[in-house]
């Protein structure tokens, strides 16, 4: 099993009164995930820029670390 670091950012947008989150993009390295973050800010109701663990093999993500946030989010780790 191999497990390497990916660097994400979640828009989120209200829906019917709740939050909902958007297509995921990928980032190179965290500070390209906060800057993408910041940018997309002003079209969304939340961004939040992540560091996550893959499992390259499966694709799972696990152990998500918050690296910026703008906005509303909901939690990753709630299940």
């Amino acid at each position: 099993m191999s497990n390497a670091e990916k660097f994400i950012i979640l828009p989120y947008r209200k829906n019917r009164g709740n939050l909902v989150p958007g297509e995921m993009r990928q980032a190179s390295n965290a500070v390209s995930a906060e800057k993408i973050a910041s940018a997309m800010s002003a079209r969304f109701v939340g961004v939040a820029a992540y560091a996550v663990m893959v499992d390259e093999e499966t694709g799972d993500m696990t152990s998500p670390r918050l690296l910026v946030k703008h906005g509303e989010i909901s939690d990753l780790n709630a299940a």
